[in-house]
């Protein structure tokens, strides 16, 4: 898998979302997010702190794996 933008992070953390059957404000007060920061973050749009993202993701069962990724001279 490649990189994913701030776009596809927030399709990904709308679609868990719904599919748990939480609305944007159950959300925000779980996970503590001002409601206004998920907005923007389902949307793709801003730029959040890490701490934000990730307690946005814990809260709905979600986490960011960090690996090593393939040069293109590495592929050779």
């Amino acid at each position: 898998m490649g990189f994913m933008d701030m776009k596809e992070i927030g399709k990904v953390i709308k679609d868990r979302r719904k599919a748990l059957g939480v609305n944007q404000q159950t959300l925000s007060e779980l996970s503590g997010v001002a409601i206004n920061t998920l907005v923007s973050i389902e949307r793709g749009e801003g730029n959040p702190q890490l701490q934000t993202l990730l307690t946005v993701l814990d809260t709905l069962g979600l986490q960011i794996d960090i690996n090593l990724k393939q040069l293109n001279y590495e592929k050779m």
